[in-house]
């Protein structure tokens, strides 16, 4: 259970760490399995399993749902810690997986993850109010590509046709007349330690440089959705070929399972 000053963190600043959630042991499985899924090792495959590459040789090597793959990642969404810190703050009963992720940077060649906002990308669901976990199986820090986020920026709604990013990996508004009066960027490092989790906004700004150091990013994100979450697309995503809903529906199904509820 969340106290009040975590409560009233979060919606000042968009992001929470949570602090430790795994043992290091429980970290060295999951990195393990990581791996299993990444190549291709397991029985289940993930919706997505790919490297996104950026400039050069530096890539970001990305799998969505790896809970469809590995019953660890499954058991990771349904943390209870975790799912009910995150049904605290979106007030619901009721939390569903929208999808899940791995963003692996290798060491020396992991690429960098833009400054953007989640929901803005995700144009099949509405309302913007999910909230997304991101738990690193190793000490990400500022040597090895941790995240970094724009404190406030989850109220300032969707900017995302408007992030840009200048050296050194700092984030501008192209069009700052847009922004809410007294919006102020600023950028802070989210060190996260192995077995920490913390939480973020789907509306927060974010993102992470590149690593060039000889430590590997490997990590896991869960994106939740609360209970009134409903299908509204007005773009693509790779989900939707798993959505069996009308447009308007409750987003609900065999892919999109419950991982929290509070009756149970």
């Amino acid at each position: 259970m969340l106290t009040q000053e975590q409560i009233e963190d979060f919606h000042t600043r968009g992001f929470l760490n949570l602090g430790k959630i795994y043992s290091d042991d429980e970290c060295a499985k999951m990195r393990a399995e990581m791996f299993r899924v990444m190549h291709e090792e397991t029985e289940r495959k993930p919706v997505l399993n790919r490297g996104m590459g950026g400039s050069g040789e530096l890539t970001v090597v990305q799998i969505v749902n790896m809970w469809q793959a590995s019953d660890m990642y499954l058991r990771h969404a349904e943390h209870p810690i975790i799912a009910e810190a995150v049904a605290q703050l979106c007030d619901t009963d009721t939390l569903r997986i929208w999808h899940d992720q791995v963003q692996y940077k290798p060491p020396t060649k992991g690429g960098p993850t833009g400054w953007h906002q989640d929901h803005p990308l995700w144009p099949t669901i509405q309302p913007a109010d999910l909230i997304s976990s991101w738990m690193p199986m190793e000490d990400a820090t500022q040597q090895n590509g941790c995240m970094w986020m724009v404190p406030g920026s989850h109220k300032w709604g969707n900017q995302q046709r408007y992030i840009g990013s200048r050296e050194p990996f700092e984030p501008f508004h192209r069009e700052p007349a847009q922004l809410p009066e007294g919006a102020e960027i600023f950028r802070v490092p989210t060190e996260v330690m192995k077995g920490e989790c913390q939480l973020h906004h789907c509306l927060t700004w974010h993102g992470s440089p590149a690593n060039p150091s000889d430590k590997d990013r490997p990590a896991i994100a869960v994106h939740y959705m609360p209970a009134h979450t409903r299908h509204d697309p007005v773009g693509s995503h790779v989900m939707d070929e798993w959505v069996t809903v009308a447009e308007g529906e409750i987003l609900e199904g065999e892919v999109f399972p419950v991982v929290y509820n509070s009756a149970s």
